[in-house]
């Protein structure tokens, strides 16, 4: 959750932090609209305040995986199949975000004339958040839902094993309040990325949220990192560690995400992958992706389903609140806010995320200049 208060990095005007991704992407070989497809969902999460997937996975999952060969900046959108209301896609390895746009677009169009629509894709990379799919959607008056699976690193409950990935199942309503309802959260207790932000900023991970492969907590955000690469660390599912706060239900979701992201496109899952093949060499991580769009007009009407659903959000921020908290949210709410007050601002920059951007700046030559930069 973003913090509106005491956040002392530089902020950085939208349009020069889009415009510069969009020309790394370029420079590495994503064409241009691709690039502005790639640019908007990462600045997606720092509107949101989801840092965890936004400039700070820029330059290590994107720009250094297209560098590594492991990442196609071109994307072949192959349709494997494609019926009223379904679709199966491949994307050969390309850009993730770029082939999840294209059956995005393609399923609201099969919503609005069927009233659902379901799309698969195979052999793809990572996609960004999860909730801008499902957001996608919403701005069409539609329920959105999606999910991906992920390099392992989720243990199955009374496991230490990192099997599943933190596999997020993501859901976008139309209501008719300023915001929609959207819940977009991985089925771990917390997932790597954050993890990742925790090791940029010099953070511990909060204890019971991550367990080495002898049974016992773990803490160190880079020595984290490093033992879920060589998997000897896992995740715990929602929930944490065993039944008795119910681990088992996050494991089971985690599951379900696994299941609908591999088996429906016949792609791959759990330890196949890893990023690496048996000899250990880094190879394409072959993720698979799932989306569901629901029109609601096609059940009893999209203002009637938009009126419910808003006084349900209401009525839940409007119950008895617990003592010493100032308030309930709902979710979906708290991202409002936070573009609220990042929209004027600009997205905030941390060290690291800058030397990452003067980095890529100087190897492709490219004519920006930050207001980071003394």
């Amino acid at each position: 959750m973003y913090n509106l208060e005491n956040d002392d990095r530089p902020f950085v005007p939208w349009g020069l932090v889009n415009n510069f991704m969009i020309d790394a992407f370029k420079a590495v070989g994503v064409p241009e609209e691709d690039a502005k497809i790639c640019a908007d969902v990462l600045l997606e999460s720092d509107r949101r305040g989801v840092e965890s997937h936004g400039c700070n996975r820029f330059k290590p999952i994107y720009i250094d995986r297209i560098n590594a060969g492991i990442q196609k900046p071109v994307t072949e959108f192959e349709i494997v199949k494609d019926t009223e209301t379904t679709l199966v896609a491949d994307a050969h390895d390309g850009m993730g975000m770029v082939a999840s746009y294209k059956a995005m677009k393609m399923i609201i169009e099969k919503a609005r004339k069927y009233g659902l629509g379901m799309a698969v894709i195979r052999n793809s990379t990572h996609y960004g958040i999860a909730g801008y799919w499902t957001s996608m959607a919403v701005k069409e008056g539609m329920i959105g839902i999606s999910g991906t699976n992920a390099r392992p690193s989720i243990a199955p409950t009374f496991g230490v094993d990192n099997m599943l990935g933190t596999n997020p199942l993501t859901f976008g309503m139309p209501t008719d309040e300023p915001f929609p309802f959207n819940i977009d959260c991985a089925t771990s207790i917390n997932q790597r990325g954050k993890i990742e932000f925790f090791a940029r900023q010099g953070m511990d991970t909060p204890a019971g949220q991550v367990i080495g492969n002898d049974g016992t907590a773990l803490t160190d955000s880079e020595e984290i990192l490093k033992r879920l690469k060589d998997g000897t660390a896992a995740l715990a599912p929602l929930g944490g560690i065993g039944e008795t706060m119910g681990g088992y239900k996050g494991y089971g979701y985690a599951t379900v995400v696994e299941i609908l992201s591999a088996a429906l496109s016949g792609g791959s899952f759990m330890k196949e992958l890893r990023g690496f093949d048996a000899d250990g060499n880094r190879q394409p991580y072959h993720l698979g992706h799932f989306f569901i769009v629901i029109d609601p007009e096609h059940f009893m009407g999209l203002e009637t389903f938009k009126s419910i659903s808003g006084e349900i959000l209401r009525r839940l921020r409007n119950s008895t609140v617990a003592p010493g908290e100032k308030r309930i949210y709902t979710p979906g709410e708290i991202a409002y806010e936070t573009w609220l007050d990042r929209k004027d601002k600009g997205v905030p920059i941390g060290e690291s995320v800058q030397k990452e951007f003067i980095e890529i700046r100087d190897k492709y030559d490219l004519p920006y200049k930050f207001p980071f930069e003394k």
